[in-house]
């Protein structure tokens, strides 16, 4: 299955999927950005290979509602969250193995290495604070 596309009018269906898989994996893309363009097949690839997780593509513009004050410089940029914990949230080569490699290495993390994770830096702490996917649509629907 492709990855689901964060629409104005899927959010509930969104949050579902997600709360139905252990981590979500997100795109945060521009429909303007060739390159996010050349990477979508190679992200729905993922999303075919990985069924037990959810995958979301967002293009940031369409939903600057929902990730406007998330602070994305460039160009495919992943967040990785496993329930409410946010374990990556930054921009990776457009390579769909750079992609299944993170992918491998955080879900294949405990749940202390998990947190450890989530309190390690400033920047990762400020990530369960602004970044937790799941907080951000609820928050566009008010």
């Amino acid at each position: 299955m492709p990855a689901l596309i964060l629409e104005h009018d899927n959010h509930p269906a969104i949050l579902a999927a997600m709360a139905a898989t252990p981590w979500t994996v997100a795109c945060l893309c521009a429909g303007w950005c060739g390159t996010c363009t050349s990477y979508r097949a190679s992200f729905d690839a993922l999303a075919d290979k990985h069924p037990d997780l959810t995958f979301v593509w967002i293009d940031i513009e369409d939903q600057a509602d929902v990730v406007g004050d998330l602070d994305i410089e460039n160009f495919p940029t992943l967040l990785l969250q496993q329930g409410a914990t946010v374990s990556f949230l930054g921009t990776v080569l457009p390579d769909p193995q750079v992609a299944e490699r993170l992918i491998r290495s955080h879900t294949a993390l405990s749940a202390a290495e998990l947190a450890r994770i989530a309190a390690g830096t400033p920047e990762q702490r400020a990530w369960q604070e602004q970044a937790r996917l799941g907080d951000l649509i609820r928050a566009a629907r008010v």
